[in-house]
């Protein structure tokens, strides 16, 4: 959900995201030279998110972080949606986008590989599940991955991410 230097931001991000009635997908701090940049990405229960409440959550996040201060020097804030190539952070991402092809990238190689693509197959035991296509074996194999291993999860954006992305937008607007 935040990779490094943002991670201790999500105690005070969280609520205030919450208060709005969305979810924190995502927070991630990088940087463009000497400005830091702080990556909000939200979604609400539909796993949809319009541009009106990017910019309500801008300006709560932004009030907030004027208070509490816990970024020093200047900063740029950016709220977004996921998009059709979301990032895999929570478990319960990776039962909603079951069946739809990813891309996992782990921290450190395991058997001599960080990279897999494959099928979102769930989340069980405490594991994020990949059906992967391994040399020697006839069909796709299922691994297991602890999320603390994981660097990164996105979905490929495909015709079948497309279909559940706009399902999910008309479930919004209903």
């Amino acid at each position: 959900m935040a990779p490094g230097a943002a991670r201790p931001l999500l105690s005070l991000l969280v609520p205030v995201i919450a208060d709005l009635g969305f979810h924190l997908v995502r927070a991630r701090m990088t940087s463009e030279g000497e400005q830091m940049i702080l990556q909000i990405m939200a979604e609400n229960d539909a796993g949809t998110i319009a541009i009106e409440d990017c910019e309500a959550i801008s300006h709560a996040v932004s009030a907030m972080l004027d208070v509490e201060d816990p970024i020093s020097g200047n900063y740029t804030l950016e709220v977004s949606s996921p998009g059709m190539g979301r990032p895999l952070t929570r478990p319960h991402d990776f039962e909603r986008w079951a069946g739809l092809e990813a891309k996992l990238e782990l921290q450190r190689s395991v058997d001599g590989r960080r990279r897999f693509r494959g099928r979102v197959d769930g989340f069980e035991a405490g594991e994020a599940r990949l059906q992967v296509a391994l040399e020697g074996f006839e069909t796709p194999q299922v691994l297991g991955f602890a999320l603390a291993d994981i660097a990164e999860v996105r979905l490929v954006p495909d015709d079948a991410a497309l279909r559940q992305s706009l399902k999910a937008g008309k479930t919004r607007k209903k």
